[in-house]
């Protein structure tokens, strides 16, 4: 049995529950795997939704679960789980082996306010219509996963899972949360080069990426090679946003050949 322990970090709107396959086969191919809920997030939500929660919170929910843990960690994140995950590894780089993003933000030359991409990502597009409230007047993001207009169905299986069946869809719309916070320290979510570039970092790229667009995961990578003396190890999986999660094989072939130091 490893002693390597891989704590699993969700995105926007999404729960623990997302990581359940991956979690399932690292536990069947003799690892530990946990997945975390953030503040707000699954069974942690909260009446008063998501306003209020701030990356500290992300960051001191992590980083204790991190802390409870014997024997060395792979911090993985997702999506918008790269902004905690970078924060965490900034925080504490000395209780981490190893930090990996799929398809994750990595921010390094600002704040994620700063990439704005030219061409909008199929769920920038789609934000618009499933908004169900101001987040400027209600503070924090509301949106309707739970839609039966085809056309949104649409929108969401081609920016989340355009290669998987509206069944899979309709499966992981179930698991998301329909609140998500507005509140994103933009300079603790960026990369301290002195201290998360200590650790040795990984990016798995998703090439049918509709959500974070590759274009911006080549960014990410590029930014962060640039000012860091050790480059990212990369590796390409050839599916959507959350098919790496759907279909674990493949993402879990690469973190398992991972080599802590």
């Amino acid at each position: 049995m490893s002693s390597i322990t891989y704590v699993l970090v969700h995105g926007a709107f999404s729960t623990a529950a997302a990581w359940g396959p991956v979690a399932r086969e690292l536990t069947l191919r003799g690892h530990r795997a946990l997945a975390v809920d953030l503040p707000g997030h699954g069974l942690d939500a909260r009446e008063t939704g998501m306003v209020g929660i701030s990356t500290d919170d992300d960051v001191a929910a992590v980083t204790d679960v991190v802390r409870a843990l014997d024997g060395p960690v792979v911090l993985v994140a997702h999506s918008r789980g790269g902004l905690t995950a970078t924060a965490v590894a900034n925080e504490v780089p000395e209780l981490l082996a190893h930090v990996v993003y799929v398809s994750a933000w990595c921010c390094v030359t600002g704040g994620p306010s700063t990439y704005v991409t030219p061409e909008p990502s199929a769920l920038d597009a789609l934000a618009p219509r499933l908004l169900t409230a101001d987040p400027g007047e209600v503070g924090e993001l509301r949106v309707d996963f739970g839609t039966t207009d085809p056309g949104a169905l649409d929108a969401l299986q081609e920016a989340l899972l355009a290669d998987g069946t509206r069944a899979e869809l309709l499966a992981v719309l179930a698991t998301m949360d329909r609140r998500e916070s507005l509140a994103i320290d933009e300079d603790a979510v960026r990369v301290d080069p002195a201290r998360w570039g200590r650790l040795p970092h990984t990016y798995v790229r998703l090439a049918a990426d509709r959500a974070v667009l590759p274009a911006l995961q080549d960014r990410f990578v590029a930014e962060a090679d640039a000012v860091l003396a050790e480059p990212f190890t990369t590796a390409e999986l050839a599916t959507s946003h959350v098919g790496a999660q759907l279909r674990p094989g493949p993402l879990v072939d690469v973190l398992v050949g991972l080599t802590p130091p």
